[in-house]
């Protein structure tokens, strides 16, 4: 099954591969290892579509490894706004300066990899493999969904993932193991997708367990759904002077080291006004929906003006400006609500979901 497969799959890559800002063409020589390094960063837990934008922006502003690692931290955490997960803007930043300080080149093995910020086992065989042309073993999510079917893996994620990476590991090739993996990554972008794969256009049809059961789409087998928990907090809009105050959240956890507007914490409970910033007229306006990975979150909206003689920590940023400040999506949503409602004040209360 190994030869045929990887043939099979090779010779539809070669003739069907999406050109994207980040890949080299078929055959071609590797890419740079900093716009690969840069693009994988980017597509964890994200889009080909949401990702374009932001890497031709990084590349156009930060074009090497060098560049990078000079920006300063609050210009990255603000051109990564609204790609979410900011916890990778960090880390890019880290492995960028750790790369530089080791002399500008990533290193070209997996262990070599594994051992920079930010890197973990799928980027580091992704960038060897990708990059340099090693063997290496890449699994992302396109991937594990084509592996699944072609060998109808019947245990449910997570605990499928060894049985997986090994069956991925029996039909990568010696070579061109780059343009094997990004072939398997567009053949489940294109073809093998999650719902109603187009089976009969497939290369690997022929050798697909799960199709030859008529039951391609029955995989891989996903566990059972877990009710997230349910959070809530408030943010506050304080304005003066057509300005509006933010602040910079803790460096570390969610949205950590981004601006935001203030508010406490994100409890059980709905905190009310608990955790504003100054005593003033609070004027509800909304609440904006967002879900992360662990846990939904309800935040209420709140707007006041700030009196003359109270001086909170913050910065003052211009309202009409909002959109420059690099707000992540959760507080740019609450932002748009609070001008919404400061622009026409007769507007009946609605939430905006982020």
């Amino acid at each position: 099954m190994f030869v045929d497969a990887a043939t099979a799959l090779l010779t539809w890559y070669d003739r069907n591969a999406r050109v994207l800002p980040w890949r080299a063409p078929p055959g071609s020589p590797p890419p740079d290892p900093y716009r690969v390094w840069l693009s994988e960063v980017m597509l964890q837990q994200t889009t080909v579509a949401a990702v374009r934008g932001y890497f031709a922006r990084f590349t156009e502003r930060w074009p090497t490894v060098e560049a990078l690692a000079a920006a300063e931290d609050e210009a990255v955490m603000a051109a990564w706004a609204g790609l979410g997960y900011y916890a990778r803007a960090r880390n890019l930043l880290a492995c960028a300066r750790a790369v530089v300080a080791a002399g500008g080149r990533f290193p070209d093995t997996e262990a070599g990899l594994r051992a920079l910020p930010g890197i973990g086992a799928y980027t580091a065989a992704a960038i060897a493999a990708i990059a340099f042309g090693r063997r290496a073993v890449v699994v992302d999510a396109n991937i594990e969904r084509v592996v699944s079917r072609l060998f109808a893996i019947a245990t449910p994620l997570p605990a499928a993932r060894p049985a997986i990476a090994a069956a991925t590991d029996s039909i990568t090739p010696p070579a061109r193991a780059g343009d094997f993996a990004q072939g398997m990554m567009d053949l489940g972008a294109t073809i093998c997708t999650p719902r109603a794969p187009a089976c009969p256009l497939c290369p690997l049809r022929g050798q697909c367990a799960a199709a030859d059961a008529g039951m391609a789409e029955a995989f891989p087998v996903k566990p059972e759904k877990r009710v997230r928990p349910q959070r809530f907090g408030t943010a506050f809009w304080i304005e003066r002077d057509e300005q509006v105050l933010l602040c910079r959240r803790p460096a570390k956890g969610l949205l950590g080291g981004m601006r935001a507007l203030p508010g406490g914490g994100w409890q059980a409970d709905d905190p009310g006004y608990a955790g504003a910033p100054i005593a003033a007229a609070w004027r509800p306006v909304g609440h904006v929906a967002h879900v992360f990975t662990h846990f939904a979150l309800d935040l209420a909206v709140v707007t006041a003006i700030a009196p003359p003689d109270v001086s909170p920590d913050g910065e003052w940023w211009p309202i009409d400006a909002i959109e420059q400040a690099g707000l992540p999506t959760l507080f740019a949503k609450a932002a748009t609500l609070a001008r919404t409602a400061r622009d026409a004040p007769t507007l009946p209360l609605r939430e905006i979901s982020a």
